[in-house]
């Protein structure tokens, strides 16, 4: 009885995992296709013939190298401003005397509940407003904090001993020192998962980029690829071979990041 549960369990799992991956595998064999081989009925699921002419046509119709750096220069902005400020924000919210912590983490969980959407227009007339349209500080502005990053790190910080910070005073440490030396080397799981979770969600974040870009030098990989699907909508293989440039970079962050991101998601999100 126990081997056949455990066979129903592996069954299930893999199942599971074709689902998921199904996609992904097609879309990475089809940018090895022909686009005939690509409409072909029935559609093959290995390339007859391997080729690699889609990711030189790619290049050649996509500035994929301007995209990829507007990509990774919004991302890391992203990315290092989240870790910093959220950081500092849980950190008040856990281990100062702040009177209005409670009301500020309300605040916060509201914010989660509202549909970023919602908030597009009032952040364009903003950022337009500033004349930060079509800049780098433009697209990166509305993400600079983000209410999930704050309320990981506080669910995590909220976890550490308050003796601990207690003793680094008492010895005469002041509050950013404590933050820097003590704190924030014990956060390393959340850390880890608030930077992976903020890299994904900037590095494939397609609307609010799409609107703030105004001219195809500031264009981000998303919307760049956007852009050559409305050009070249009978080149499915150039297509797919963008879509595999795009998520490549996502995928093989999780990878190296993804025991920290387990622990982290483990030790903060879930209490």
């Amino acid at each position: 009885m126990t081997r056949l549960r455990t066979a129903i369990r592996y069954a299930a799992l893999t199942a599971g995992l074709a689902i998921v991956a199904g996609p992904f595998l097609w879309t990475l064999l089809g940018s090895f296709k022909t686009d005939a081989e690509i409409r072909r009925e029935p559609p093959t699921f290995l390339p007859l013939r391997w080729i690699a002419d889609n990711y030189t046509s790619l290049l050649e119709r996509m500035d994929v190298v301007t995209a990829t750096f507007n990509s990774a220069v919004v991302a890391g902005v992203v990315v290092a401003s989240n870790l910093l400020f959220c950081s500092l924000v849980a950190y008040a919210l856990t281990k100062l005397d702040f009177g209005a912590g409670r009301l500020v983490f309300g605040l916060v969980l509201l914010q989660m509940m509202v549909p970023a959407i919602v908030l597009l227009i009032p952040q364009f007339v903003t950022v337009a407003s500033l004349g930060l349209a079509d800049t780098y500080a433009g697209i990166v502005l509305p993400g600079l904090v983000t209410p999930l990053g704050v309320f990981l790190m506080r669910q995590f910080m909220g976890e550490i001993p308050d003796e601990i910070v207690h003793a680094a005073r008492v010895d005469g440490a002041g509050e950013f020192r404590i933050f820097f030396r003590v704190v924030l080397p014990l956060c390393k799981p959340v850390l880890a998962t608030l930077g992976l979770i903020t890299f994904m969600a900037s590095w494939n974040n397609f609307i609010w980029p799409a609107v703030v870009a105004q001219h195809e030098d500031m264009y981000t990989l998303p919307v760049a690829l956007a852009n050559l699907s409305t050009r070249e909508t009978a080149h499915y293989g150039v297509l797919l071979a963008g879509v595999i440039v795009v998520i490549t970079p996502v995928l093989l962050l999780f990878v190296l990041l993804q025991r920290y991101f387990v622990q982290g998601v483990a030790t903060a999100g879930l209490k």
